[in-house]
């Protein structure tokens, strides 16, 4: 009967139709803490989400992996209940929680059904305010971070990765592997983690969305049980850092019979007025799926590779343009320089009517479908918070994407796309490429 209730439950939040536009309130718990809600009592249950700003740039310098390892251990005990006692808590509860880390925030993921409000939130209070780390479970999620270390360093895309980082960020958080070196890893201690858990969690970086079956004062209820008893704040942030990136090839030699490409550019920040504008070049040159140009370039017309993309990397620290390609190691070169020349030509020409209107069509349309579920609202309002946006952009932001012309386009292109300044690391053996 657990198991299926756990089962309804996680399938309910898939179950809630799509919403084009949500009624977002902010809140202010008793105790200061801002929050935003949607409320939603069609089904018995909420779902929740809570960020922390900093994230693994907070290691502590020479303990590297601190903060991920730390967080992989929120929900390997808390309080007075050891890893499978709280496991079986969960399960009995029909409740679901998720801790995660990344170089820019700590997140945690719950959802729990109304009847059970009080219990699930008592649970989740003492994960976040009382992880045990208890020595055989903080050795147990080492063994298993080393392994992913392990293949990670095998693994072509985890190299290219993590030497394009290096190249960009230098010894910048963002420079290094946010999971830490084997060394590092297997140098902390539990004070290590006590202390990771200290300078990251804390009231003046956090973030809050809540959607589902809770009022809004419930919620500030919640929020205050929750996160009241954190410290207020911590650590300085590490400072924004521009990426160095200059025009070339870096080859790192690999032996696999494909080669793995990242490349990237500088790039330009999520509260630029021209930002909408590079979203639009960016979905037409390699954002698109199969219509982009990168797509029928590289892989259609030429049969270079099975896929070929490139993003936007607006993050809380720097800026970059980047993208991802795979190749024989015969062909990486001819895909490498098809590349160059789509990054040359929408620089140089901008793009087409159509390629704007297709592009607009999509972009507007697809925005709607992100809401299908308490859960993915619930990350969504986080992620506005986490890059400063706006209650009311979930109603804006169509318009926003409207509002920009063929000019905007074609002048933001020619400022951004920097031909000249894409830097490729290649992983494997390429023929026809080298460094420089």
């Amino acid at each position: 009967m657990i198991r299926f209730a756990t089962a309804l439950f996680l399938g309910a939040a898939a179950a809630l139709p799509a919403r084009a536009e949500v009624d977002i309130q902010t809140i202010t718990s008793p105790g200061g803490i801002d929050a935003w809600l949607v409320e939603e009592h069609s089904l018995p249950f909420v779902a929740l989400q809570i960020a922390f700003r900093g994230g693994t740039s907070l290691d502590v310098e020479g303990k590297r992996g601190a903060v991920n390892l730390m967080s992989g251990l929120l929900e390997e005990g808390s309080g007075d209940l050891d890893a499978r006692a709280f496991a079986r808590a969960t399960e009995e509860l029909a409740t679901s929680f998720s801790f995660s880390s990344s170089p820019d925030d700590l997140t945690i993921s719950a959802r729990f059904l109304t009847e059970n409000f009080d219990a699930s939130v008592a649970l989740l209070r003492d994960a976040i305010q009382k992880p045990r780390f208890d020595e055989a479970d903080i050795e147990r999620v080492r063994a298993q971070v080393l392994s992913g270390l392990a293949f990670a360093a095998k693994d072509p895309n985890d190299i290219a990765s993590n030497a394009f980082a290096a190249m960009a960020y230098g010894d910048h958080p963002y420079g290094t592997d946010e999971s830490g070196t084997p060394e590092s890893v297997a140098a902390l201690t539990r004070d290590d983690l006590v202390e990771a858990h200290r300078n990251v969690l804390v009231r003046d970086r956090v973030l809050i969305g809540a959607v589902g079956d809770i009022t809004p004062e419930q919620l500030g209820n919640l929020v205050d049980a929750l996160l009241g008893d954190l410290p207020q704040s911590g650590p300085m942030m590490p400072p924004k850092v521009e990426p160095q990136i200059e025009g070339g090839v870096t080859v790192v030699e690999f032996d696999t019979p494909q080669s793995v490409a990242v490349f990237g550019q500088r790039g330009i920040g999520i509260d630029d007025d021209d930002y909408f504008a590079a979203v639009l070049v960016n979905h037409i040159l390699g954002g698109g799926s199969f219509e982009s140009r990168l797509m029928q370039e590289v892989r259609e017309k030429r049969g270079l590779t099975y896929g070929v993309y490139s993003f936007l990397s607006s993050r809380d620290l720097a800026n970059a343009y980047m993208g991802q390609v795979s190749s024989s190691n015969d062909r990486i070169a001819e895909a490498v320089s098809v590349i160059k020349e789509q990054w040359k030509l929408v620089a140089e020409n901008g793009v087409t009517e159509e390629e704007l209107g297709s592009a607009k069509t999509y972009l507007t349309g697809a925005y709607p479908l992100r809401f299908d579920g308490n859960a993915t609202i619930a990350g969504i309002l986080v992620g506005m918070q986490l890059i400063g946006l706006e209650a009311d952009y979930v109603k804006t932001r169509n318009e926003l994407v409207e509002r920009v012309t063929m000019e905007d386009v074609r002048r933001v292109a020619a400022e951004l796309m920097d031909p000249d300044g894409l830097h490729f690391v290649v992983v494997g053996k390429p023929e026809g490429l080298n460094d420089g």
